[in-house]
């Protein structure tokens, strides 16, 4: 079955925002991309050091840039999670097969990615005065809202005991 989602990490600084970015990704059967420079490092020896006994699951994929990725996406459907946005996730139809794109922790996304993609830009929604989310707890969020659309819609199922499954046909 391929992925729900794509989850795209674009130069991510936190090992432990990563690590439990992934931990949602197997959760769910997305696949996770990170798009270099990376703060970290990701060696066999430092995934078994952080206990990421779930990392072999993970479906990743790493790449040199952003521009690479894109090339190699196709014609994927890109949504662009920002600060820098009024447009909620919730007015967003999530599909299976889109692009989840993530900035690092620090900067978030570059402004000309957001401005190359004005139709794309999703927040969410917080407190006035407030200036950002962590980073797993918005990639969880719109993962998971992701996953609610198709619920409903029938495109992912659910079997007896709560876990996901692959719709019925």
């Amino acid at each position: 079955m391929p992925p729900p989602l794509h989850v795209v990490l674009h130069r991510p600084e936190i090992p432990n925002n990563t690590g439990n970015i992934g931990r949602t990704c197997v959760a769910v059967g997305a696949a996770m991309h990170l798009i270099h420079p990376l703060g970290f490092e990701l060696s066999e020896r430092a995934c078994r050091r952080a206990g990421l006994d779930y990392w072999a699951r993970l479906d990743l994929h790493e790449h040199d840039s952003w521009e690479g990725y894109r090339a190699r996406s196709g014609s994927a459907r890109f949504w662009l999670f920002t600060t820098r946005c009024a447009r909620p996730l919730f007015d967003a139809r999530f599909e299976p097969g889109d692009h989840l794109v993530f900035g690092g922790e620090t900067a978030g996304l570059p402004g000309p990615m957001l401005d190359a993609e004005p139709d794309r830009t999703l927040c969410l929604p917080m407190a006035p005065g407030e200036r950002s989310l962590n980073l797993a707890t918005v990639v969880c969020a719109a993962v998971y809202e992701g996953v609610r659309q198709m619920l409903e819609r029938g495109e992912m199922a659910l079997d007896g005991s709560g876990r996901l499954a692959p719709p019925e046909t």
